[in-house]
């Protein structure tokens, strides 16, 4: 009996001292980098975006940043980067105190800099830079307010400033950097609201769709009706087509897609096929989490559920006190390795089809 009681003694303190951990942390490690990135703000006004120059850029070949990071465990050799990925980040303009008052970013705010090149660059962005060049773009995001705002003209302004800064992004890298190299277009939440945009105006239909490899378009909502010449990925290795998804706990689906009248294309990560079967945890090949650098492999599987994609609880360490339904934030980070990898598969059967890319 004394065990027992010492036993959930102690299981109750670990929660503890991990909760206090996350919640009460002083501040996230990048930090150490603020100074770096007041300095480079402090030369900047902010208003309508240069892209000629590297500062405009999160992530650039020619830069040195943190898209360029590799897990340790998962150090791959290092070869030719045969296509190019354009990463359209999610927002990270989140502050409380701002809603209703700034409804854009803006390129001097080193903080916001910052923070979208530690956690979305770092994070997401990376796990395109074992097979592609990484252009990412820093844009005047709208703030996250514009989402759930009943303000609905201020947040349409909003998102359209947004676009506009995209837009300019993409046609500056058409012009100056792509040279006909093969296109992989990729995107998490806000950034796959303007990654559509993007696919509507220059790929759908168009000539450039002959240089598009994939379009990852995840963590919102991919119409199936919205693309018509943009086929949704029927498997692993098919070219030319688009994949998303939104993650959920199984059996959770928030309110918000109940209400949703159309159909949402989902393709599931683990096996990169649309059906409705569940795939295994054995399926998952790693995810990366909260330490970069310590990928967990067979974390959870995945199922396709009518609009959305879902997941079981994820099994890493003190998993236990994870009470989330919405995964959003790892749409991501609980399959990098698959889509890694993926990636590569997709990239090898382009250039297969198109030998004159290599």
């Amino acid at each position: 009996m004394k065990n027992k009681k010492s036993k959930r003694l102690l299981k109750a303190f670990c929660v503890f001292s991990i909760i206090s951990f996350f919640l009460f942390s002083c501040k996230p490690s990048y930090e150490i980098h603020k100074k770096e990135y007041q300095q480079a703000a402090s030369l900047i006004s902010d208003g309508v975006p240069d892209y000629s120059s590297l500062y405009y850029w999160s992530a650039h070949p020619e830069k040195k940043d943190p898209s360029d990071s590799t897990p340790s465990t998962i150090m791959s050799p290092r070869k030719a980067l045969l296509a190019d990925v354009f990463f359209i980040h999610p927002t990270t303009l989140t502050d409380k105190q701002s809603e209703g008052i700034l409804w854009n970013a803006k390129f001097n705010d080193a903080d916001i800099n910052l923070k979208t090149d530690y956690t979305s660059m770092l994070y997401q962005a990376s796990v395109f830079n074992g097979s592609c060049r990484v252009f990412a773009p820093r844009y005047r995001q709208a703030h996250i307010f514009s989402f759930r705002t009943k303000d609905t003209a201020e947040a349409l302004a909003a998102f359209q400033l947004a676009y506009a800064d995209v837009r300019s992004a993409f046609l500056y890298y058409l012009k100056n950097e792509n040279n006909g190299r093969p296109i992989i277009v990729a995107s998490h939440s806000q950034g796959t609201l303007h990654a559509r945009m993007l696919l509507k105006e220059f790929f759908d239909g168009k000539e450039l769709k002959k240089q598009l490899v994939c379009a990852y378009l995840l963590g919102l909502a991919l119409p199936a009706s919205e693309l018509q010449y943009i086929n949704v990925c029927e498997n692993e290795k098919e070219t030319g087509c688009c994949v998303g998804w939104r993650t959920f706990r199984k059996g959770y689906v928030p309110e918000y897609i109940q209400n949703e009248k159309e159909k949402t294309s989902v393709v599931n990560p683990l096996s990169w096929t649309t059906d409705t079967l569940r795939k295994p945890r054995s399926m998952n090949e790693a995810a990366v989490l909260f330490r970069f650098n310590k990928p967990y492999p067979k974390t959870n599987g995945a199922q396709i559920s009518g609009n959305v994609l879902w997941i079981e609880k994820p099994r890493f360490p003190f998993s236990f006190i994870d009470r989330r339904k919405n995964y959003h934030a790892g749409d991501i980070n609980l399959f990098y390795m698959n889509i890694r990898n993926n990636v590569a598969a997709r990239i090898a059967a382009y250039v297969a089809q198109n030998p004159a890319s290599e």
